[in-house]
C-alpha cells in the first residue's frame, strides 16, 4: 500500500475536503488536512490508507513543521474555506481579513512550502474555489473577492510550474450541499433544502477526473452546477 501516490487534503473533516479524502482513497494514501482532530480520526478509520494530519492554517510555525515532514507529494487539493460574507457598505476590513488569510494566503502558503515535494513527485495542486470566484454577486463582496484571488494565485502557479511538470486545477463548484451553505442560507434568511444543490460527492468526482487523468492531459478548470431537476 505505501507505494501509492500520496494525497493532501485540507479541510478534510467535513463536506467537500471529506468526499474528496474518500474519492481519493481507493487509489491514494490520504493526509487529512483539518483542525477537528476527532472528525479527522474517525475518517481516517473509515479509509483503507489515510491519516490524520491535523493542523491549523492559520499557525504559520505549525504549518511550516507539518510540511517539512512530507518528502515527496503527489496531489494537494485545497478544500479548507471559510464564507463571511455582506454587502461593501457594511463588510469591515475583518471580514475581508478573515476571507484572504483562509481563502488565499494560507492556500499560497502551503502550496509554497509544499513545491519541493509536488516537484520531485511531478504532482498536482487543485483548488477548490466556487461560483464566486468566475461571476461575484452582490452581497458576496468579501468572500467573491477572495475566489477571484484564489483563482489569479492558481493561473499564476500554473503557469510558473506546468514547465517544470506540476499540473494546476481550478474547481469552481456551484452551491453545494454542506455545513457551510446551511450557514449561508439561515444568513440569507432562506429555507434550506438539500436537493437544490450539489452533492459534495459530486463535486469530488470532479476533482478525482483531474487528477486521474492521463499524463497527456491537464485539466486546469472545471465548473460543477447543479442541475435544476435531478
Amino acid at each position: 500500500m505505501t507505494d501509492r501516490p500520496l494525497a493532501l487534503v485540507t479541510g478534510s473533516s467535513r463536506g467537500i475536503g471529506a468526499a474528496v479524502a474518500r474519492g481519493l482513497a481507493d487509489t491514494h494514501r490520504v493526509l487529512l488536512g483539518g483542525r477537528d482532530a476527532t472528525a479527522l480520526s474517525a475518517l481516517a478509520a473509515e479509509l483503507p490508507d489515510a491519516q490524520p494530519w491535523p493542523v491549523d492554517l492559520s499557525d504559520e510555525a505549525a504549518v511550516a513543521d507539518a510540511a517539512a515532514r512530507i518528502d515527496n507529494l503527489d496531489v494537494l487539493v485545497h478544500s479548507a474555506g471559510v464564507a463571511r460574507l455582506g454587502d461593501v457598505a457594511d463588510s469591515p476590513a475583518e471580514s475581508w481579513r478573515a476571507n484572504f488569510e483562509v481563502n488565499v494566503v494560507a492556500v499560497a502558503e502551503l502550496t509554497r512550502l509544499l513545491l519541493p515535494a509536488l516537484r520531485r513527485a511531478h504532482g498536482h495542486v487543485v483548488v477548490i474555489n466556487s461560483g464566486q470566484g468566475l461571476s461575484a454577486r452582490e452581497g458576496w463582496g468579501p468572500y467573491a473577492a477572495s475566489k477571484f484571488g484564489v483563482r489569479a494565485f492558481a493561473d499564476v502557479l500554473r503557469a510558473e510550474e506546468e514547465p517544470h511538470g506540476l499540473r494546476v486545477t481550478s474547481v469552481y463548484p456551484g452551491r453545494t450541499d454542506t455545513e457551510m451553505q446551511q450557514a449561508v442560507v439561515a444568513g440569507e434568511g432562506g429555507e434550506y433544502r438539500p436537493e437544490k444543490f450539489l452533492r459534495p460527492e459530486s463535486v469530488a468526482d470532479a476533482v478525482s477526473a483531474a487528477v486521474l487523468a492521463g499524463p497527456d492531459a491537464h485539466l486546469t478548470d472545471i465548473t460543477v452546477r447543479p442541475r435544476p431537476h435531478r
